[in-house]
């Protein structure tokens, strides 16, 4: 479905041509303009009404054209923008689900970039201007919500929230060489590359469009991490003898936390005894895969998948009397604030998530609490991610030295030498001493988290 999604998209060649081709209707419309200010000067009455006229149709078009104007202005001051900066800053775009079934991530990671950008801004010095665009995780409108944003001017790309819209955008950023580091899509399909399933590493990085793709980083530890940090948990902590796994066959995040996983769990001897899926569009009905995981005994029930499938799996679990160890990974962080949820029946379920909002460290503190008091709620791994994300940005930047007004591709370049410097390093609230390979992955580990009287509490 991905595939046949991203081969109808127009090639980022192909779309520079015409750009091209739009450009120089613009440069002739203008020239054409200037021109009939000199008639107008010159010639009769009745030359000066048809110039005028012409003048107001050039104007028109260039502003359809995505030429600047007052209302092009105001239509950058709509929901989607979060931030206004002043004139020079550096232009951050991003996508994410902030309506539909998965929106919990993507208002998570705005609002997160959002706080970040107003603290940068406070600063002075280097400024942001930081917009989002909706994409409902949907790979064909992120494609669409990217391009909004390269007309608006963005000069750096924090990707999209979600992975299969991510490996959409990706293949964009990279034909346009355009930075992109991303807060949460943790497919290695975004960074351009087939991880080995055992080391979570990327031996051979994919090229794409004759470029290497160089320009896609991840703040967030990759699919197969994860899924070779939870086999590894489960067996340390001997959590469940029996597991009975359900994930998403139809979601490039979901299908390779599954697939390092169970290499994972093989090697290290666990009992796989249910094995169940389901795709996008069927995912309010899992009593079959409920049942199977029961009737084949499994007391620990894998779920590498995101929250709101999460949760009705839990409800109806808890329905037919069905009360295994529950085991989520980064994408079950949001269940608790998920509304309609009964948050009760999460009380002792594990994931993994690499940020704490109940931490006590004063970073932690002090972004919980503006979260808290700008939006009223507590905030998740995605907010924190996102938070990292400009930080991180603002932190190569400023030590590279390159200028705000600098064209997004030689951006790119000096964002490029800084992430993969030896001598880049990078303190977030997802981690403390973040580098960065030359194949886009982060160093840090998920952490083991139980919900226990509606808290995260670490497992270490």
């Amino acid at each position: 479905m991905e595939t046949s999604i991203i081969k109808v998209i127009t090639s980022p060649k192909k779309r520079r041509e015409e750009e091209g081709g739009r450009a120089k209707h613009t440069a002739a419309s203008a020239e054409a303009l200037w021109r009939c200010g000199l008639t107008i000067k010159e010639e009769t009455t009745m030359k000066k009404v048809i110039c005028m006229g012409l003048a107001l149709a050039m104007a028109f078009s260039m502003v359809a054209c995505g030429g600047s104007s007052s209302s092009a202005a105001s239509s950058e001051a709509s929901d989607a923008s979060s931030s206004t900066a002043a004139e020079g800053a550096v232009k951050i775009g991003g996508t994410g689900p902030l309506t539909g079934g998965a929106a919990i991530y993507g208002n998570a990671a705005k609002r997160g970039a959002e706080i970040a950008v107003e603290e940068i801004n406070a600063l002075g010095g280097l400024q942001f201007d930081l917009k989002y665009e909706d994409d409902t995780h949907d790979a064909e409108k992120a494609v669409n919500a990217y391009n909004t944003l390269k007309d608006w001017g963005m000069q750096v790309f924090l990707g999209s929230v979600t992975s299969t819209p991510c490996v959409a955008t990706s293949a964009e950023s990279n034909g346009d060489h355009i930075f992109l580091l991303t807060p949460s899509a943790s497919s290695t399909d975004v960074l351009g590359g087939v991880a080995n399933p055992l080391t979570g590493t990327i031996d051979v990085p994919r090229k794409d469009n004759g470029f290497q793709m160089d320009n896609m980083y991840q703040v967030c530890f990759t699919d197969p991490a994860q899924g070779v940090a939870s086999a590894q948990l489960i067996a340390d902590k001997k959590l469940g003898t029996k597991i009975g796994i359900i994930y998403n066959s139809s979601d490039a995040y979901s299908t390779g936390i599954y697939n390092s996983f169970m290499n994972k769990a093989q090697e290290l001897g666990l009992d796989v005894v249910s094995t169940t899926t389901f795709t996008s569009d069927s995912q309010t009905d899992f009593s079959v895969q409920i049942n199977d995981a029961k009737n084949s005994g499994a007391d620990l029930l894998f779920l590498p998948i995101y929250y709101t499938p999460a949760s009705v799996i839990l409800t109806q679990a808890n329905a037919m009397g069905y009360a295994p160890t529950f085991f989520g990974v980064d994408g079950m962080d949001g269940i608790l604030t998920l509304d309609g949820f009964n948050k009760s029946l999460a009380e002792g379920v594990i994931l993994l998530t690499p940020f704490n909002a109940d931490a006590q460290d004063e970073k932690t503190k002090s972004f919980v609490s503006k979260y808290n008091e700008k939006y009223g709620e507590t905030p998740n791994q995605f907010a924190a991610d996102a938070y990292d994300c400009v930080y991180a940005i603002y932190q190569a930047l400023t030590e590279s030295g390159v200028a705000a007004d600098a064209s997004a591709s030689d951006m790119c370049d000096a964002l490029i030498a800084q992430f993969t410097s030896p001598n880049f390093v990078f303190d977030g609230l997802t981690g403390e001493g973040m580098t960065w390979s030359t194949s886009g992955e982060v160093t840090k580990s998920p952490k083991g988290m139980v919900i226990e009287n509606g808290a995260y509490i670490g497992m270490d």
